[in-house]
């Protein structure tokens, strides 16, 4: 299958009208032939089975994820590395408390280790306070699926084909599951910053603010004439009367 190959074009199209005939598959894929063949060009690419991987892909405010069980199954799957494990530390609701994600590299037999996520974190980048998060009836489980994200992300970012996780993208907006498999996004709650004072408004407040004046050959900085003055020496030089020396009128 190809999206640049007539052959497998064609074939790609087969195959994704009968998923997008079953029901099987979750809504956003049914009766959706373009929709269905992203999802088999992108299996194909991560090596993976395309009905799971219409199951696992999630479309949050516009923005395509994974589901984070699916990316740790990957990366255990993918033969370059050891099974996920995970690695504690701190007392529970400490803020110091948190987990990282680590594997052995079966090539180089190396562990590598993801980054610490913690309680810190997760209030700084203020995860637990959207509405309905799973930080504060799960704490653990999604402790397992950020860090395991951050991982797949810094060590084989190629099986995520750039994507965040479905959490992560529920974590950044406050997202609701819609009718058709998909999450929406009520953008009036994001709006909670009013934005600032536009320039003109400054200009308005500030009527008489002069700028300074700088004299071109000798560098110095003169003093601006008052408005009242420039204003009333105007007429008297435009009624000034010419110079008429030297001028025959015979």
């Amino acid at each position: 299958m190809s999206f640049f190959d007539l052959q497998g074009f064609e074939l790609m199209q087969r195959i994704a009208k009968a998923f997008a005939s079953s029901d099987l598959v979750p809504k956003q894929y049914q009766g959706n032939l373009p929709n269905c063949m992203i999802a088999l060009d992108m299996a194909q690419r991560i090596g993976a089975n395309p009905l799971m991987t219409m199951q696992n892909l999630y479309v949050v405010h516009g923005t395509p994820g994974w589901s984070s069980k699916f990316l740790i199954a990957t990366v255990n799957t993918c033969g370059r590395y050891s099974t996920l494990r995970y690695e504690w530390k701190g007392k529970p609701g400490d803020k110091d408390y948190g987990c990282r994600a680590w594997a052995v590299e079966k090539e180089t037999n190396e562990r590598l280790d993801g980054i610490w996520v913690t309680w810190e974190m997760v209030n700084a980048e203020g995860w637990s306070t959207k509405n309905g998060s799973k930080w504060k009836t799960m704490p653990d489980q999604m402790f397992i699926y950020r860090a395991a994200a951050f991982w797949q992300r810094a060590y084989a970012p190629d099986l995520g084909m750039g994507l965040q996780t479905e959490e992560e993208l529920r974590d950044t907006f406050d997202a609701k599951r819609d009718g058709s498999g998909g999450y929406s996004v009520d953008l009036d709650t994001l709006r909670t910053v009013e934005p600032a004072a536009p320039q003109a408004d400054r200009q308005e407040a500030l009527p008489h603010e002069e700028a300074e004046v700088v004299d071109t050959i000798t560098g110095e900085i003169l003093q601006p004439e008052p408005e009242p003055a420039r204003q009333q020496a105007k007429p008297q030089a435009q009624q000034q009367p010419a110079n008429l020396d030297g001028l025959n009128f015979e």
